[in-house]
C-alpha cells in the first residue's frame, strides 16, 4: 500500500513540473510577437499623411473672344483673346455651313491672345454662313505649367464655355460664332456679323 502511494505521489509531483516547465516558456514569447505589429502601422501612418493633403486651386472662369477678317483673297484670319494661361493650346475651326468644310489650325495663347489663318481654299471662301470654333485642347495634352493652373483633366476649368470632353478626358471649353461672307447683307434673325472683301 505504501508503495502504491508514493508511485502516486511522485507521479503528482512529475505532472506538477511539467505543468510548471510549460507556463515558464510561454510567457517571454507573448511580449515579443505583439509588440512589433503595432509599431510597423503606426510608422506607416506617420508617412502617408502629408500626401493626403492638396493645395486648392481657385477655379478659373474661361473667357474666349474671337474676331475674323477677311483678306483680300477672300479667306479668313482668325484672332482673339482669352484669360487662358499662357501656353495654352487651341484649335480653331471654321466650318462652312451648307457644306460641312473645315479648315482647321492649332496655336497656342501668348499674352492673352491668339492668330491664326489664313483659312479657306486658294481661291477664297465662297458666299455664305460659316462658323469660327475656339477649342481648348484636354488637359492631358497641355504643357505641365498650363496642367498645373487647370488640372490635369481640366478639372479646375469653369464657366458658361466648359464641358466635358466627347473622349472622356475631362472638362475642356468651346467658344463658337458664327459669321456670313459676302457683299451683300443677308437677311437673318441672328446676331451675325457680315464680312465683305477689302475693296468692295
Amino acid at each position: 500500500m505504501r508503495n502504491v502511494i508514493s508511485s502516486v505521489g511522485v507521479l503528482i509531483v512529475f505532472v506538477a513540473l511539467l505543468a510548471g516547465c510549460g507556463e515558464t516558456e510561454e510567457p517571454p514569447n507573448e511580449p515579443a510577437s505583439m509588440t512589433q505589429p503595432e509599431q510597423v502601422p503606426t510608422a506607416e501612418a506617420a508617412v502617408a499623411e502629408p500626401e493626403v493633403v492638396e493645395e486648392e486651386i481657385e477655379p478659373l472662369v474661361v473667357e474666349i473672344a474671337a474676331h475674323v477678317v477677311l483678306r483680300s483673297d477672300r479667306r479668313l484670319m482668325v484672332e482673339g483673346e482669352s484669360n487662358l494661361p499662357d501656353e495654352t493650346l487651341v484649335q480653331v475651326i471654321v466650318e462652312r455651313e451648307i457644306s460641312s468644310v473645315r479648315w482647321r489650325e492649332r496655336t497656342r495663347i501668348s499674352d492673352g491672345v491668339y492668330a491664326t489663318g489664313p483659312f479657306g481654299p486658294g481661291s477664297g471662301l465662297p458666299d455664305g454662313g460659316y462658323i469660327v470654333r475656339v477649342e481648348v485642347s484636354e488637359g492631358s495634352v497641355q504643357p505641365e505649367a498650363v496642367q498645373a493652373r487647370i488640372g490635369h483633366e481640366g478639372q479646375h476649368l469653369a464657366g458658361e464655355l466648359v464641358s466635358q470632353s466627347r473622349h472622356g478626358l475631362g472638362q475642356v471649353a468651346t467658344y463658337s460664332r458664327r459669321f456670313l461672307v459676302g457683299s451683300e447683307p443677308r437677311r437673318t434673325r441672328d446676331q451675325v456679323e457680315v464680312l465683305e472683301s477689302p475693296g468692295m
